[in-house]
């Protein structure tokens, strides 16, 4: 077939070895994926990370072999034989559809990364609501607290037999009186 088949024949084997890598790439992003979703935790950020890296590495790999094809194909060297270039095009097009498939993958990291954010940011403000809703119960009570605490000597309901046990009955009430009213709103 003469040495501009090998040549081919030898390009055309790499670019299908990278299909195989891709392949196996895309079965580690879906898994991946499961995982973000399943339980996201550290550890999955620096896996997304990690095949972004290795994405951008296939992608500086890929480029520069697209280009060489391109170029034997478009070129007029009495080396390579018509019969040859109809087989570097499709070279050519299996190239092209490499880059397609990194960068459809880059995408897809990218959209995991963001759904990562996205969950962590979540759980952050669920956080940040209970805490809310916990300060927001105990503000009025340490005001009460407050009150009773700074031992004036006329306050009338110091001499109250059980003015104590009145405080601290209207603390509690105040308190399940919130909590049913966040109950309600559905904060909680």
């Amino acid at each position: 077939m003469g040495p501009d088949y090998l040549a081919y024949a030898l390009i055309d084997a790499v670019v299908d070895d990278y299909f195989i890598v891709l392949e196996k790439m895309g079965e580690r992003i879906e898994d991946l994926e499961d995982e973000l979703v399943a339980n996201p935790k550290k550890e999955t950020l620096h896996k997304i990370h990690a095949l972004k890296r290795e994405m951008i590495f296939l992608r500086k790999s890929v480029w520069p072999l697209r280009e060489v094809i391109s170029r034997q194909e478009r070129a007029e060297s009495p080396l390579i034989r018509k019969t040859t270039g109809i087989f570097l095009r499709d070279v050519y097009d299996h190239a092209i559809q490499v880059i397609d498939n990194i960068e459809t993958f880059r995408e897809m990291l990218s959209g995991m990364l963001e759904t990562y954010l996205s969950s962590i940011s979540n759980r952050m403000n669920e956080v940040m609501k209970v805490l809310t809703i916990i300060a927001t119960i105990f503000i009025p009570l340490t005001f009460i607290a407050g009150v009773y605490g700074m031992n004036f000597r006329f306050m009338p309901e110091l001499e109250w037999r059980w003015g104590y046990f009145l405080i601290l009955g209207v603390m509690v009430a105040i308190g399940i009186a919130m909590a049913i009213y966040f109950k309600r709103k559905k904060w909680l």
